[in-house]
């Protein structure tokens, strides 16, 4: 119940006679909320919903905990509740103390060379050297020939032991001379297929096609490989790289193969061709006895041969009889072939050094 001040005075006696009041004789009353604080409240309530208190609100509740979808709780009345998220996404593997994927690696700090690799590389590819160290640079210089025996009797093992030999030299000569190499056979006719030959497979696709079978006509595909190169030597001499031909057979000729090698040993002469111009190496493979007598005859009784016994020797002879088990390989007729130029450069180390 509300009582004013002058109702107060005038029930107690009068205006002038009375005393000035004092606080304790005012009546005790129950107490009221003043104005002035209402109105703050209601200012502090209507602050409370401000999106800009809202915004702070947010970032004091990121310290709290996340919610399972990985938002931040509460979401209701958030303004930026729609908005992506900054943080980065928690994956496997992935805290808040790792470098994300986007920022510079390291420095890079080099480590020791791994030295197995390299070795087994070098151990899978032994013929890839060159210079001084390369037994078989000199094939770079050279044009290699291989003259096949595709008769009757190298049917079988002797076939498949020189399709073997071919398909690993090919690569050899390959690495160092990139024509190739040129592969006649004494029956089957010449291809251009059998020319240039830098592949293995394609070795190994020309002895699937070429079947052994009739004789044995050595001096005549002779003749006709070397009546074209010298007369190819003859009209170019300085460009024309000399030559090695590879013949590989089991047994003794069915024609004359002196005669070839003598003129063309003569021509050479006339010619006065370098002694390492033309070597023809013969490999015998099979047990044929009286094809290792004549292989031998070639090789020793040539020079003979000439009326005045003097005869470059442009031949050598490698009896194989497959003892043992052993096989014609690639690296045992290269072996050969190396042997055979150095010993036709020795003859005449001379003539090298005054034309070099």
């Amino acid at each position: 119940m509300s009582v004013s001040l002058t109702s107060f005075l005038f029930d107690h006696g009068g205006a002038s006679t009375s005393r000035t009041p004092h606080l304790r004789d005012i009546p005790s009353q129950p107490q009221t909320k003043m104005p002035v604080f209402s109105g703050l409240k209601k200012k502090l309530s209507r602050r409370g919903s401000n999106p800009l208190s809202s915004s702070n609100s947010q970032t004091s509740a990121s310290k709290s905990p996340t919610s399972p979808s990985g938002h931040l709780a509460p979401q209701t009345n958030n303004p930026f509740a729609s908005s992506p998220a900054t943080r980065r996404p928690n994956r496997s593997g992935m805290n808040a103390f790792t470098t994300p994927s986007n920022e510079p690696p390291p420095a890079y700090t080099p480590g020791p060379a791994n030295t197995g690799s390299t070795e087994q590389s070098t151990m899978a590819a032994p013929n890839v050297a060159s210079g001084a160290d390369d037994p078989f640079s000199f094939l770079k210089s050279f044009d290699t020939i291989f003259l096949i025996d595709d008769s009757g009797s190298m049917a079988g093992r002797s076939w498949r032991e020189t399709a073997e030999a071919l398909k690993a030299i090919t690569p050899i000569c390959t690495q160092r001379d990139a024509d190739g190499i040129d592969i006649y056979f004494l029956n089957h006719p010449d291809s251009s297929l059998y020319k240039n030959v830098t592949s293995a497979s394609t070795v190994v696709e020309i002895f699937q096609t070429v079947r052994p079978g009739s004789g044995t006509p050595t001096g005549q595909r002779l003749n006709q490989i070397l009546k074209p190169y010298l007369a190819k030597y003859t009209a170019k001499p300085d460009s024309t790289k000399p030559v090695n031909i590879i013949v590989i057979t089991d047994g003794v000729p069915t024609d004359d193969v002196e005669s070839v090698i003598v003129r063309t040993a003569k021509k050479l002469d006339k010619l006065d061709a370098p002694s390492w111009q033309v070597g023809i190496q013969f490999f015998q493979v099979g047990r044929e006895e009286g094809a290792r007598e004549h292989l031998k005859s070639l090789d020793d009784d040539l020079r003979s041969l000439s009326p005045d016994g003097d005869l470059r020797d442009i031949v050598d002879t490698v009896p194989f009889t497959g003892e043992d088990g052993s096989e014609l390989t690639g690296a045992g007729i290269m072996k050969v072939v190396l042997g055979s130029v150095n010993r036709r450069l020795d003859r005449n180390s001379k003539e090298l050094h005054r034309r070099s």
